[in-house]
Formats: C-alpha cells, structure tokens, sequence
C-alpha cells in the first residue's frame, strides 16, 4: 500500500489537477472539486477561529447535503473527529451521543434541531441550512479564499466516531482512525473507484455503510451524488440520469428497486459495481440482480467495529450466493465455539476476525472495549462479531444468525435464519423475520412475522401449516404473525427486539 494520504489531501490534488470535474451533486446544485476544496478550507479556518484545535471533535446531526458534505471534510482538513448522528435518533439519546462524543460544535439543520428540541445543544452551534436554530452556514463560514492553518494530520488521529444502530440498547460511539480508512481507500483500483466513477449514495452519511462508498470515490477523485431520502424509483432515474457507475444499497433498497414493474426500462448500462451490506442479503434477490442489473455485485460482510471483513464477488460465483463469500486480502477470520476454542471445518462457531481495519475501539467505554476482542494463543487480538456462521469446503463463509438471536427451544439450537429462508420461498411472502419468544413448556419457542403480498392467497394459519411442513421437529414455528412491514433502522436491519416487545406487550 502506498504512503498515507489524508482524505482532505488527495480532494486538494485532484482539485489542482482538475479543478472543474463535478466532486457532488446535490439535486439541482453542484460542486467541481476546485470548489469543494475552497469550501473546505473555508470551514477549516471557521473551525480554527471558533478555538477547536487538532484532535478535538465536531457533530453532524442533518440529511445529507453539500455543506455536509464540506463540513465533514473541513473538519478533517483541521485534524478533527466527526461524530455523525442519525437524525431519527430518540432525543435522550441523541443527547447522551453528543455529551460522549465530547463535540464542540454541533451542526444540524432546523427541522432536525427541532425533532430534537432541548436535546439539541452544544457549546456552539451552526445551522446548516442557514436556518434560525444556531449560526447561519453561509455567514458561519470564513471569507471566500480564506485559507486555514496548516495542520499535519496523523494517521492514528480520530477520523470518525460512528455510534452503532442501537438495535440492542444504547448505541457506542465506534472510533476510527485515519489510518483505518486508509487501509479502506487506499485500494482504488481493483473497486473502479477512478476519476470517472459516479456512485450514488442513498444511505445517510452517519453510516459506516455509506462512508464506505463515500471515502474511496472523494479519495480517487470521482462525483458523488447525494440522496436525502431513498426512493427507489428516484434512485433508478438519479443512475440513468447522472450514468452512475458505482452504488452501496442495502438489501431492503436493492429489494424495492428490483420490484418495481418498470425496473427493466432504467438504462443502468453505466454501472461498473454495486455493493451490498450491513443485513443478510437473500440469494434469490443476489440472483435477480445478476440476471438483470448490468455491472458487478460486490456483498460486504462485516462490523463497523472492524477486524475481519469477508467479500462475495457475486458475478464471479454464482453458486455460492447463499453465503458472504471469503476473508478479504490481510484478514484473518475464524470460528470458535462458546469456550473460545476454534471450531473443526464445516462446524459452526462464532465468527471473529483480525485485520489492519480495527477499531481503536469504543469512546470512554473501556470494559466493553476488552469484552468485544478474543485473543488467540499468540496474542493475535480479534474482534468478536456475535454472528454465527459455518466455512464450507471451498472457504466461503455461510451466516447463520447473529448468536444473541439463536432461539434454543427444549434444549435445541434453532437458527432463525433457517425459518426465514424456508419462508421466503413461499409465493405469497415477501419477507419475514423469526424471534425468539417466551414458552413455558420448551423455554424459547419461533414465532415468524411476516409481510405478505397484496392479494396473497395464504393467511397465518395456513402459512404456519406449510412452514412447519418443510422443517425439522424442533424447528416448527409456534406462531405466524401478519404485519404490514418489518421496523427497521436507517441502514436497514430488522429491529427483532421491537418485534419481540410488541408481541409481549399483546400489540
């Protein structure tokens, strides 16, 4: 790998070397990286005149959009940490976020500052649509051609601090280092991730999942097209629109996208790769998108915590899409059973993993820091997934469940994933998701919850009946419950415990 280059730094070199190529695309606004870098001294030289000095930490709490986009960078450029935040936070804890993350300025824009109402603080403020809830952006930021003081950023400095989704109680501000992403966009060629790459963001820049996409196409001097909200027919028209060559969705976009009646008249020529990530991606839906979206498909498998990640070349084996592929180049994923001990090939373990993509670990939580790594006998530190999964003989890597999901009913593991699969093949259903519930007799017991298409044929009754049919003894479901969707998070991951509460709460 070559040297170390800030993210901030190689903006400015393509900016010097073409200085009118498109950096984002905004809706009906536009930036050329000669542009973008002037904007990002700009807001580097506010940050240095409101006091931050290198290594302190700034928020964004907004819907993706250019001045994001510039102050995230800006921030880099002074040698500051992000700490991004999802605008559907609960306002307690968007509040405990933005205490821990330490930020000395939060940025957000009004509607947002007013779903958070008195949650909504910092020792400085700064609207980013110029609205009346801080300092206006526009006035905020310095003078046109103002430049910053130069700061020499060290690769080990926080480059962000990613708060998980919270699906399993109070999220954790993740911290990575500029080396981290480094080690992530410092590989541009074998990705396309070159000049002429247009990759379209539809999910928010508070995600890891996005910064994915977002770090190598800045990094290689390519055009980013921003989304506020996914639509999953405005994200096929921004593609034909904009030719789009790259594309990070997660696997309930790519299963909106690809349902739509018109789907085959979108020119989507243009596409080099698309990415998936961050929930369990069906293998019917991987072979839909072959079949008929041109281009690559890439699945990620990975924690934003880091260690090892795992890649599934789609277009290159098309008869391993039930699994998420093989250890990434320099990662070192393994198994180990319940006592920390590896597993024999083809047993199924808990999937942990090492790379130079860790964590430097979890903000001013040093206990749960050492309990998410597992050391083995040389001292190697791995990360700890939580996730289940089993190596076949060709060394692709099959999930099973996330391990706290693991429904053990009369004393027999059962993997939801399992179910959910079996349902899945149903001509009625369009997804499903299988929670552990309470049960006297066997201690957990499966209940599935599932969407259904308009018009189906089936009901719960029926469906449970077929189901229990195609499975084991101990894996019959105890229970079908309709629902008109799934609850999930911004990234797209079934919250199972909301539908676990819901059904005890008797809603």
């Amino acid at each position: 790998m070559a040297d170390f280059i800030a993210l901030d730094a190689l903006v400015g070199q393509t900016a010097a070397i073409a200085p009118d190529r498109i950096a984002v695309i905004d809706g009906e606004r536009q930036l050329s990286y000669d542009d973008l870098d002037e904007q990002i001294d700009r807001v580097a030289a506010s940050l240095q005149a409101d006091g931050l000095q290198p290594r302190d930490v700034i928020s964004i709490c907004a819907p993706s959009s250019i001045e994001y986009v510039a102050t995230f960078l800006g921030a880099l450029r002074a040698g500051l940490g992000v700490a991004p935040l999802a605008p559907s936070s609960m306002p307690h804890d968007f509040a405990a976020m933005v205490k821990d993350s330490g930020a000395k300025i939060l940025f957000m824009d009004d509607t947002t500052a007013a779903a958070m109402g008195a949650s909504a603080d910092a020792p400085l403020r700064v609207s980013l649509d110029d609205g009346g809830w801080g300092r206006p952006f526009s006035a905020w930021s310095a003078p046109s051609g103002t430049r910053p003081q130069p700061v020499t950023i060290d690769p080990d400095w926080t480059f962000n601090i990613i708060y998980s989704s919270g699906t399993t109680g109070t999220p954790k501000g993740i911290v990575h280092s500029h080396y981290l992403r480094w080690c992530q966009y410092g590989q541009l060629d074998p990705l396309g991730y070159g000049p002429e790459a247009v990759t379209v963001l539809s999910t928010p820049l508070y995600s890891n999942t996005t910064l994915v996409c977002f770090n190598p196409t800045f990094a290689g001097g390519g055009t980013i097209v921003l989304m506020k909200k996914f639509d999953a027919r405005s994200f096929l028209e921004l593609s034909e629109k904009h030719r789009a060559t790259h594309a990070m969705l997660v696997p309930v976009q790519y299963r909106r996208i690809m349902a739509l009646p018109d789907f085959d008249r979108f020119d989507l020529t243009s596409y080099q790769m698309k990415f998936c990530t961050s929930a369990p991606f069906a293998a019917n839906l991987k072979a839909d998108i072959l079949k008929r979206w041109p281009g690559g498909l890439t699945e990620y498998y990975g924690m934003t915590e880091g260690g090892g990640s795992c890649a599934l070349l789609a277009h290159e084996h098309p008869d391993k899409l039930h699994t998420v592929g093989v250890p990434m180049p320099d990662h070192d994923v393994r198994l180990i059973d319940d006592d920390g001990r590896p597993v024999a090939l083809g047993e199924i373990g808990e999937i942990v993993g090492h790379s130079p993509v860790i964590m430097k670990g979890y903000l001013n939580q040093p206990a749960k820091t050492a309990e998410t790594f597992w050391h083995d006998e040389t001292g190697k530190r791995f990360v700890r997934t939580g996730d289940v999964g089993r190596f076949d003989a060709d060394g692709f890597l099959t999930l099973m469940d996330r391990k706290k999901d693991m429904i053990i009913s009369g004393g027999f593991n059962i993997y939801p994933s399992d179910l959910e699969a079996v349902l899945a093949r149903h001509d009625d259903v369009v997804e499903a998701a299988v929670v552990a519930m309470p049960s006297e007799e066997w201690g957990e017991t499966p209940v599935a919850f599932v969407v259904l298409k308009p018009n189906a044929a089936t009901d719960a009754s029926a469906l449970k009946a077929w189901t229990n049919s195609r499975v084991g003894k101990t894996q019959r479901l105890a229970d079908v419950v309709l629902v008109d969707t799934l609850p999930r998070n911004a990234i797209g991951k079934v919250l199972k415990r909301e539908l676990r509460d819901r059904r005890l709460a008797g809603r």
